[in-house]
């Protein structure tokens, strides 16, 4: 877990490269992600750098296989397998690279061509096929004597128009126009018909019985329509509104039924030869398609990872004759000798005689933050990298985050039964993920879980480890060990309890503790008592102890993240921050909340309902229970209390008697004493927070200045441009090289001053404000329960359970079904999000805010490996 704890060691490199051996080692490189390469040509833009005609030539190259791939899922024709990211990467030679570009050009040539030539085919069988519904249809048209009422109609409405009708309107013989127009569109197109020709046309139809294809190949449903006319100026509005509702119009459809009979032959013989064409056409276009699909995951392999190394040739320079490449990378230190390693396998192939250069470099550059993971450990280091990117070599929360992020969502999540239901949805991812990753599902909203699915496994397990301790399985508490309560009354007592109480009304029994708690047995061996799950003031009980377990679970977890902050000022080498930062903030933690927390323990263990002594004290009974909440404001105010619960040290008349307000009384001896001590530790600590580091400033400054005082000469060399310092007898080589940041070793007091100041006021007031939003554990567990409560009373006893009979059998199947559905909509899915959601919050404010700055920025390699997964 050492790259887990702490991120690698990073080595910046330069690399020294021949020209044409470059490409060859990069690719070689690119089979590990070990390198990160920084671009040495920040100021050049993409258009002017080596490389970008290789990166248009595979850019046309990818292209292509888009367009193809596009092809192949139009015909519903499979792709076999996928594009493995992993296994071997092997980049084709470069006469084989000629060879498949040339196949891509030809392809697509060949696959434009018969798209050109299919969609000519179908047009002109589109046009073959109307072209005999309009033959069939003008058949019948003139059998069923369509001719001669459209001549009486006509002349019908000659006589009765008169002089109302256009001049020349209705001159010239009787004459018809048949055509073709979508069947949507054939009721308006005869109303304005009728219109536009002043009711002088006579207009009929017929619906095509089977559908046709439109231009983009859908299928629509035509009808055939024929209008009768007389003149010239009829026959042009016709064509006219024809153009305008897009029908076509056939002109020159024969007069005889023998000349449209051997015209419907002549067609049929066409479209048989049609149909033979467009089958043979769409076959070789199958053919040509399968053997691409073939192929198509593995040429976007080689085209995707070829172009990704030229992008990275890209971010080299030239030597100053043009003969080598140098380039600059971050490399972990475990990898540097694999990768000089993968650097002389690349030269070799390459056939080069001048051997690669690896140098390690000095820089003041802060290294990328890289943290080795697994696929387990990735979740929980993502959930850390969401807040901010670790600064190099600091303490990584990523390996407590895998412990603690599943059992603060469990404390909030509490219930065996739910727990059991996401344990089991965990468990399904992981043991199907093989399979699940095979059949490559790109829906968003299961990528999300299934790459949660260590993570879900984890919270499932811990909510059954809550739901036992709260015992707690779908709102009912299960018995295991028995109860440590008894019955202390007899069965008279209780019959006439019974026979005393209207029929119908409710009876509450108080048992008291002294008397129904048997303190022998002890407590429940495991969890919360099941007793308390039938008990009126359950809420009152659970809610005291769930608030308090939340205030020791956060105040324990913060001390823990400062604990943290020690080991991250150690590796740093920063005494300052140790002695001005960490000991004072453990300090004022324990001074007041951690010794919180050790009342609340004592409170649990000691003070119950019977008279007893404490720590040297008598305590009285349950009313005198110290008040923790009171007690810590009395503590912060030094407000003077009496100590002891009774007055003397005898009973009067077998009484104690009490002190006013007994539960305020100081209950172990020297109580004010050690708390006054506690305070005055913790207000103490405040100015040390502040001022301590401010002040080691200040005296490191003064130390700097006294030691640089003396004898101070310089010698300069004009031709190298260096200079030399000497001081006191020293000397201190100065180079004019580039500065590459690192380090914000010129802070002045000011910034100092103001970074601490907010960081004490920070601290101090986040301890107060962090333990209390711990307190969201409490409020979304008994959320959690009550809800589950009410959904088992509402589905279960009120719904389906009383009823009896055959109905009621019926009914419990019913209810079941809605019951296990609100369960996994409600209760898993919605209150697990909710409380995934407050278990990352109490994570990136509450737990790493203590120790974590997150100012890094990640490594991000060079791998064929990533460059093949954004393709997929």
């Amino acid at each position: 877990m050492g790259s887990l704890t702490r991120s690698e060691e990073m080595r910046f490199c330069q690399l020294i490269v021949e020209k044409d051996a470059a490409f060859n080692i990069v690719a070689e490189i690119g089979k590990q992600p070990y390198v990160q390469f920084k671009d040495l040509n920040p100021n050049v833009n993409s258009f002017q750098r080596t490389f970008v005609k290789d990166i248009r030539r595979f850019d046309e190259m990818e292209r292509k296989l888009r367009f193809l791939e596009g092809q192949i899922q139009k015909d519903e024709i499979n792709i076999p397998g996928k594009i493995e990211a992993s296994g071997e990467y092997n980049i084709l030679p470069t006469s084989e690279l000629n060879q498949l570009e040339s196949t891509l050009v030809d392809l697509e040539k060949d696959v434009i061509n018969m798209n050109g030539s299919d969609s000519q085919l179908k047009s002109n069988y589109n046009d073959l096929l109307e072209w005999d519904a309009v033959l069939d249809k003008t058949d019948e048209f003139f059998q069923g004597g369509v001719d001669d009422q459209a001549q009486e109609e006509l002349e019908n409405i000659e006589d009765d128009a008169g002089e109302l009708v256009p001049r020349g309107t209705n001159k010239g013989p009787v004459n018809y126009i048949v055509g073709i127009i979508q069947r949507e569109r054939l009721s308006g197109f005869e109303r304005v018909l009728w219109r536009a020709c002043h009711h002088t046309a006579y207009v009929r139809s017929s619906d095509i019985e089977q559908p046709l294809e439109d231009a983009n190949g859908e299928k629509v449903h035509k009808s055939v329509f024929i209008v009768f006319l007389k003149g010239d100026r009829m026959r042009s509005i016709v064509e006219k509104v024809s153009d305008g509702f897009k029908a076509k119009l056939f002109k020159n459809c024969p007069k005889t039924f023998k000349e449209r009979q051997s015209a419907r032959n002549d067609v049929r013989a066409r479209i048989q030869d049609l149909q033979t064409v467009l089958g043979q056409t769409r076959e070789h276009r199958f053919r040509v398609l399968q053997a691409a699909a073939n192929n198509q995951n593995q040429w976007i392999k080689q085209v995707r990872m070829i172009k990704s190394v030229y992008h990275m040739l890209n971010l080299f320079t030239f030597d100053g004759i043009g003969r080598f490449f140098v380039g600059e990378c971050w490399i972990p230190l475990k990898h540097v000798e694999a990768v000089r390693q993968a650097i002389e396998i690349g030269a070799e192939k390459s056939g080069s005689s001048v051997k690669p250069v690896l140098n390690i470099l000095e820089t003041s550059v802060t290294p990328p933050t890289y943290n080795e993971t697994n696929k387990f450990t990735a979740v929980f280091q993502g959930i850390v990298d969401s807040y901010g990117i670790a600064t190099y070599r600091e303490l990584n929360p990523a390996p407590y985050t895998i412990i603690s992020f599943p059992f603060l969502f469990s404390c909030m999540f509490g219930d065996l039964g739910h727990g059991v239901i996401m344990f089991m949805a965990g468990l399904w991812f992981v043991l199907r993920e093989k399979n699940l990753i095979a059949r490559n599902i790109k829906d968003e909203i299961f990528t999300m879980f299934f790459g949660g699915r260590y993570i879900i496994l984890l919270m499932g397990l811990f909510s059954i480890y809550a739901g036992f301790i709260y015992n707690d399985l779908f709102a009912k508490s299960f018995n295991i060990f028995g109860t440590s309560w008894r019955n202390p009354y007899n069965m008279s007592e209780i019959e006439g309890w019974i026979s005393g109480t209207a029929e119908g009304k409710e009876m509450l029994v108080e048992l008291a503790p002294e008397k129904s708690y048997q303190h022998s047995m002890g407590p429940y061996p495991y969890g919360v008592d099941p007793i308390w799950n039938i008990a009126e003031n359950k809420l009152n009980f659970l809610n005291s102890m769930k608030m308090k377990l939340s205030v020791i679970l956060g105040i324990t977890q913060m001390t823990f993240g400062v604990i943290l902050s020690f080991f991250n000022f150690r590796h740093n080498h920063s005494k300052i921050d140790i002695f001005t930062v960490f000991i004072p903030q453990m300090l004022f933690m324990f001074s007041i909340f951690v010794y919180l927390c050790v009342q609340i323990i004592l409170k649990w263990l000691f003070f119950w309902t019977v008279e007893e002594t404490i720590f040297g004290q008598v305590y009285p009974g349950s009313h005198c229970a110290p008040s923790l909440l009171i007690g810590l404001i009395n503590m912060f105010m030094m407000k003077d209390r009496s100590p002891g619960f009774v007055v003397g040290t005898e009973k009067e008349n077998g009484v104690w008697k009490e002190v006013d307000g007994c539960y305020l009384s100081q209950w172990y001896p020297g109580q004010g004493s050690i708390e006054m001590v506690l305070v005055i530790i913790a207000v103490l600590c405040i100015p040390i927070m502040l001022f301590g580091k401010p002040i080691a400033f200040i005296l490191e400054q003064k130390k700097k200045a006294k030691e640089s005082q003396g004898n101070v000469s310089v010698r300069a060399n004009v031709v190298s441009d260096n200079s030399e310092i000497i001081i006191n007898g020293g000397s201190k080589k100065e180079e004019h090289k580039e500065e590459h940041g690192g380090d914000h070793h010129g802070e002045s007091f000011g910034d100092v001053m103001v970074h601490q100041s907010i960081h004490t006021i920070e601290y101090v007031l986040g301890c107060v404000s962090h333990t209390a939003s711990y307190l969201r554990l409490w409020a979304l567990s008994l959320a959690h329960a009550q809800l589950s409560e009410v959904l088992w009373h509402m589905v279960f006893v009120t719904g389906g359970l009383g009823v009896s009979g055959t109905l009621g059998f019926i009914a419990v199947f019913v209810v079941f079904f809605i019951f296990f559905v609100l369960t996994i909509s409600i209760l898993v899915l919605m209150e697990g999000l909710s409380a995934f959601l407050h278990a990352l919050r109490l994570h990136w404010v509450e737990f790493q805010s203590k120790f974590y700055l997150g100012l890094g920025y990640p490594f991000v390699p060079f791998s064929f490996k990533t460059a093949l997964q954004d393709v997929e």
